[in-house]
């Protein structure tokens, strides 16, 4: 059941939990206002879709400790949507994209994750690192020097604070980097850049309505054209994220649970006046690191981001931004893979460039979904032909019989296909030949239209062609789609040459 969780997803780990999501939520707060000024709607859509979508996915996500939210990879697909048709369109796009993504987890394309290898997801999260420290920049130029100060004393609390005794384990460093900051902030009066700076948050709550857009095709119309991708950027970062997450916590997480949980999250977030969103791995990880591992973490952090924001806003506005870029940069330091680096001499070339180009491709048009289909595909292609040049062909002559047999031993497919033909020498005249597929497996109807084009060569020579050893599954596809044992189909061939 989709309702359904452990209880030690919720109570295993309370007051870790508790903690973890009160670091996440002060996260939250700029970043969402940020990103709903990249999209072009006011700071509150973001806020409120960030509450909504975190407190959703914590109950019917499938990934526990991982925090959703408003992100800029999703803000960024709004823009013109919002320039051209305004909020109301945004909302009910926002809605669609929800229910897009539950039709996808019915169909269980999170299971698609079995296919990004290990190279696509690591140079993901590299060139998430990177982004993230690059979004810390623009904080860090044309300030007082009070600015640097800050956030190197930020980034001292943070990595030293754990080795004080007692205390050093028991609260997360991130949350006393962040109230420490403020209250030096607030004491010496400094005048540096702070979270109420970036926007003016909300005082109410939020409230349910409908998108006020006419029902008919034309909204449709107008509004797929960017669910759909909002979709797929969507359940991409979700699902990449969730891996990351599984692999910190050595733990499995329900992937296609998780398309279902972003989905009804998403619904959720424009019925209530949010833009939408998704997995957010710079926040997820401070989460990790902040000792947060069960649902509880996610759910506080979306609630305890509502009640800042409406009810002691006046506060949270005062806090530094210098102390929220110290605790993004430490994020962007745990998150980037330093180990890819001293492993690109002892992995094969290929992985190595798959890595490179997803970094260089997320990083150079900040398109998520882009760099990894680059990775996915570049990947696709080294194995395919590496797999390619596995397949051979031996050939023995039986004098006595005037028999040459042909041991075909490996994976036929659209890559081999003309090396298999290759190895047949279609001038030499024999009374038999044999191939022999006891070690092949014909894969697709190239491969199949390469031994079609193999027996009718031969046959031409004069030959009497035996096939000997197909496996059923390979036999299945010969007689579907192979034409070299049907006249019609040999005769209409022919005529087309």
């Amino acid at each position: 059941m989709l309702l359904l969780s452990k209880k030690q997803d919720w109570s295993g780990n309370i007051r870790g939990d508790i903690l973890a999501g009160l670091v996440v939520a002060l996260a939250l707060i700029p970043e969402a206002i940020a990103f709903s000024i990249i999209a072009g709607v006011d700071p509150k859509v973001g806020l409120y879709a960030s509450f909504c979508i975190a407190v959703t996915t914590a109950i019917v996500g499938g990934r526990a400790g991982m925090i959703s939210a408003a992100t800029g990879a999703m803000a960024l697909l709004m823009v013109t949507l919002v320039k051209e048709h305004g909020l109301q369109y945004l909302l009910a796009t926002t809605m669609l994209t929800g229910a897009i993504q539950i039709v996808a987890g019915y169909l269980k394309l999170g299971s698609l994750m079995r296919f990004v290898s290990r190279s696509v997801v690591t140079g993901f999260v590299n060139a998430l690192a990177i982004l993230i420290f690059m979004a810390q920049i623009p904080e860090l130029v044309n300030v007082t020097w009070h600015v640097y100060a800050m956030t190197l004393g930020g980034l001292g609390i943070i990595y030293l604070f754990p080795y004080l005794p007692l205390i050093g384990k028991s609260i997360p460093s991130p949350l006393v980097c962040i109230v420490t900051l403020t209250a030096l902030a607030l004491t010496l009066k400094l005048d540096i850049r702070t979270v109420g700076d970036m926007g003016d948050l909300p005082d109410t709550l939020p409230v349910f309505l409908w998108p006020d857009v006419p029902l008919n095709f034309d909204t449709i119309k107008i509004i797929i054209p960017y669910a759909l991708p909002l979709a797929v950027v969507g359940l991409l970062e979700s699902l990449m994220t969730a891996t990351i997450v599984d692999d910190l916590t050595d733990t499995e997480s329900d992937k296609n649970r998780e398309c279902k949980g972003q989905g009804i999250a998403n619904i959720g977030a424009g019925l209530l006046g949010g833009m939408a969103g998704c997995a957010m791995i710079g926040q997820s990880v401070i989460n990790i690191k902040s000792g947060g591992r069960g649902r509880l973490s996610t759910l506080l952090a979306g609630s305890f981001l509502l009640i800042m924001v409406v009810f002691i806003g006046d506060w949270i506005s005062r806090i530094p931004m210098a102390a929220l870029v110290a605790v993004m940069i430490m994020v962007s330091i745990g998150t980037f893979s330093w180990g890819s680096i001293r492993d690109l001499k002892h992995h094969p070339l290929s992985s190595n460039l798959v890595m490179i180009m997803t970094v260089l491709v997320v990083v150079w048009t900040h398109n998520l979904a882009l760099g990894v289909f680059v990775g996915v595909l570049l990947a696709s292609l080294f194995f395919a032909n590496k797999i390619s040049r596995l397949m051979y062909v031996e050939s023995e002559l039986d004098e006595d019989t005037d028999t040459r047999t042909y041991h075909v031993i490996g994976q036929v497919f659209f890559s081999s296909a003309d090396k298999f033909i290759a190895a047949f020498d279609f001038r030499e005249a024999v009374e038999t030949v044999v191939i022999d597929l006891h070690r092949a497996h014909f894969w697709d109807i190239t491969s199949v239209s390469s031994l079609d084009k193999s027996v009718l060569k031969l046959r031409r020579q004069g030959a009497e062609v035996k096939l000997i050893g197909l496996n059923e599954a390979s036999s299945t596809i010969i007689d579907r789609f192979g034409v070299h044992d049907n006249p019609e189909e040999i005769e209409k061939m022919m005529g087309e040459h």
